[in-house]
């Protein structure tokens, strides 16, 4: 028999872009000649529920609701409005209809509840925003106007990238989740199904894969398991992705297994596989990282004598059949960075699997995700940047890499370079000192337009018991780097780490705070710790003076409740952390004491007024090493010759000239090194396949017969090129 596959993600993750992992696993099933059809459930589900249809269906709902707020009985009274305007902003949330900018900034045309009561505090934040930045943020302002409507009077789990996702957060038995599974689907339950029974009917599929990454699709992946089950009950049913990765290794609960039949662990490639070879070979018996039921018991089989597979062998994400062009952009206001993970689609790729550093004691470091470190060649991501350009239409692209290499980083920009592709590109990062001024302007020159990287705690003690690798006074050179290359850093930011003292919270926000202030950061966002099982902190949590409960669940296992033998209350920071933050990203209130953040006694900061500043202004070395290559990232000069003259004396100079995108410039050298550097700069430029060592232009130099190459490399004329893009790497 042979198997069909149907792949999709239930409701709900991003609105703008489609979450990457069953076009990952389309890819690899294409190379193996392997028929897949693959949807986004989310972004289906959103479409039907917020169009003029869907409204009034969803006003009749919500006018059943007994006591609404008087926020509710506004949007009610309204629903004429929105009924008639909600197909128009769909439309241009989708990039389809840009001219209605001009009509939503009027700020007469879209019905307003509550959420617009903050307009007034935002208004000073419009000054910077074009006519359609503002009117997508109204028109973000308006769809959440309509969500607080829905969750008080239609369902109270909804959200719009996440579903009943409490019912998935540190859910250590099945329980609250399989009885809600045995009442009447929700009014959004019931509009999953149509679509779910309709896409069932029309591919006829028999094995399903269900990619849950986050606890906020767990709910409508057993609620569409479930509908297969009993309407389609010859379909097989696994379980994948980021959530049963991390939480339900230790699964026992035999329930789990009347709505899957698989649940598989980790990369996904050969499990899926193994499971086809199962389908279509009942006599076949065996299984990668797979949990399936066994004599009515849970049992983990993985006795598949196959390697897993290489990740330059699992060809380039598909996303065909997904609507790409009806995903809908919103604009948060606040943080620079969540308005990229919101705003525009995004080609999603790998630069490596796992992390190359792999040590931070509160990462998940012993699961296979992080733990295998495996790059890919800058020559095949190229050619899968390149694919998917031609496939989707779409030139954006977000690495969604566990932290991106800097020597890949490096090789994948001068591949990008070198092939002339015009891509916007970012990803997450550590921040390392290989991330010099030189490479971040490479970076910037192949499109690099952000980085995310963890700052964690911003204490030099409790980085180093993280294991971080960074000391803040790096962070600060690395970040004042990528700023001054004109791309945007996020810096991921930690509080209560175990044996963080109240000093030592209020000295990290000092950092932060100078930091922004500095303006080599942009973007920030405050995460209290959480401790993970599969973490150092989680697996040895006595070397980390941390009390935690040993019991494990019967469902999902992987937030583990702890004590901090400090016996701190770090929630108490949360407000405060998060206020200032939020002031500081916006370029106010440096000047405010941080004891005005709270409003409980804090002690002074110890950190010096000045140290980030002092960190920054400390300039980098001017040694070079021989293996250093040395790049030159501009185009061709016309050369010159002129003529001299001092005193009497006149001799013979060469000018180079050279166009920038911005302006133009030119350098003088004497005839010998000028003609000698006019002839090595073709070597030198990213187009050259073989780069030039600092050592080999050194010997090259020297061979021509020219004298104190040292000299030449710190005159002013290379401290020009320097500037506009002769760079060491």
């Amino acid at each position: 028999m042979k198997t069909k596959l149907f792949l999709f993600t239930p409701p709900f993750t991003q609105l703008n872009t489609p979450y990457p992992a069953t076009a990952y696993i389309k890819g690899f099933l294409n190379t193996k000649n392997i028929e897949s059809v693959q949807a986004d459930l989310g972004i289906e589900v959103i479409l039907k529920m917020f169009s003029k249809e869907g409204l009034t269906a969803l006003f009749l709902e919500a006018e059943q609701y007994r006591q609404p707020s008087e926020n509710s009985q506004r949007i009610i009274a309204l629903k004429n409005y929105y009924i008639s305007t909600i197909d128009a902003v769909i439309l241009f949330l989708q990039g389809k209809n840009p001219t209605l900018a001009l009509s939503i900034c009027q700020e007469d045309f879209l019905p307003e509840a509550s959420r617009f009561q903050q307009l007034e505090e935002l208004d000073w934040a419009f000054g910077t925003m074009g006519t359609q930045d503002k009117a997508k943020h109204l028109a973000t302002l308006y769809l959440e106007d309509l969500s607080d409507l829905i969750i008080e009077c239609v369902d109270a789990h909804f959200g719009f990238s996440r579903y009943a996702e409490r019912l998935g957060r540190s859910a250590s038995t099945f329980d609250e989740l399989y009885q809600l599974l045995q009442t009447s689907p929700s009014y959004i339950d019931s509009i999953l199904i149509e679509i779910l029974q309709k896409k069932m009917n029309d591919v006829n599929p028999n094995l399903v894969l269900i990619s849950v990454p986050f606890p906020g699709n767990l709910y409508a992946a057993f609620r569409s398991a479930q509908l297969i089950k009993q309407q389609f009950p010859n379909v097989k049913i696994a379980m994948g992705g980021g959530f049963p990765n991390t939480e339900l290794r230790d699964l026992s609960d035999a329930r789990v297994f009347e709505f899957f039949d698989y649940i598989t662990l980790d990369d996904g490639e050969l499990p899926v596989e193994e499971l086809i070879n199962n389908i279509e070979n009942s006599n076949y018996g065996r299984f990668k990282r797979t949990l399936l039921l066994e004599k009515d018991k849970v049992v983990y089989k993985n006795d598949s004598l196959k390697n897993d597979y290489k990740q330059a062998e699992v060809g380039t994400p598909d996303y065909s059949d997904l609507m790409l062009d009806q995903y809908i952009s919103v604009i948060e206001i606040i943080n620079p960075m969540h308005r990229m993970w919101s705003d525009g689609r995004w080609n999603k790729l790998t630069m490596a699997h796992g992390c190359y550093w792999g040590k931070c004691t509160f990462c998940d470091i012993s699961l296979d995700y992080i733990k295998i470190y495996e790059p890919i060649a800058a020559s095949i991501l190229c050619d899968r940047i390149e694919e998917l350009i031609l496939a989707t239409g779409q030139n954006g692209f977000h690495f969604v890499d566990e932290a991106a290499p800097p020597a890949l980083m490096r090789a994948l920009a001068l591949e990008i370079l070198k092939r002339k592709i015009v891509i916007t590109w970012w990803t997450n990062i550590r921040f390392e000192k290989s991330f010099t001024r030189d490479l971040c302007v490479l970076l910037k020159a192949s499109g690099c337009i952000a980085v995310s990287g963890g700052l964690e705690v911003a204490s030099d003690r409790l980085l180093q018991l993280i294991d971080k690798g960074v000391s803040v006074e790096q962070v600060a050179k690395v970040t004042r780097n990528f700023t001054e290359a004109g791309i945007m850093v996020h810096a991921y930011l930690m509080y209560g780490y175990p044996t963080q003292t109240v000093q030592e919270t209020i000295d990290s926000l000092e950092m932060v705070r100078q930091l922004f202030e500095t303006g080599v950061l942009q973007s920030g966002f405050w995460h209290q710790f959480a401790l993970t099982t599969h973490s150092p902190v989680g697996m040895f949590p006595e070397k980390f003076g941390v009390i935690r409960n040993t019991k494990l669940g019967s469902f999902a296992n992987n937030d583990v409740d702890f004590r901090d033998k400090t016996g701190i209350d770090h929630d108490q920071f949360s407000f405060g952390l998060k206020k200032s933050l939020f002031n500081y990203m916006h370029g106010i209130c440096f000047d405010f004491p941080l004891q005005d953040w709270f409003e409980f006694k804090i002690p002074k900061t110890k950190v010096p007024h000045d140290f980030i500043e002092n960190a920054i202004q400390e300039p980098d070395s001017l040694e070079v090493k021989s293996n250093a290559k040395i790049v030159w990232i501009g185009g061709n000069p016309t050369v010159e010759y002129l003529t001299k003259s001092k005193k009497g004396k006149s001799w013979e100079v060469l000018s180079l000239t050279f166009h920038d995108k911005k302006e133009s410039f030119s350098v003088q050298m004497n005839k010998e090194e000028g003609e000698w550097f006019a002839e090595i700069l073709e070597d030198l430029s990213v187009q050259n396949s073989k780069l030039k060592s600092f050592q080999q232009l050194k010997n090259d130099y020297e061979q021509k017969g020219l004298e104190n190459f040292e000299l030449f490399w710190h005159s002013k004329p290379l401290k020009t090129l320097k500037s506009y893009g002769l760079l060491v790497l």
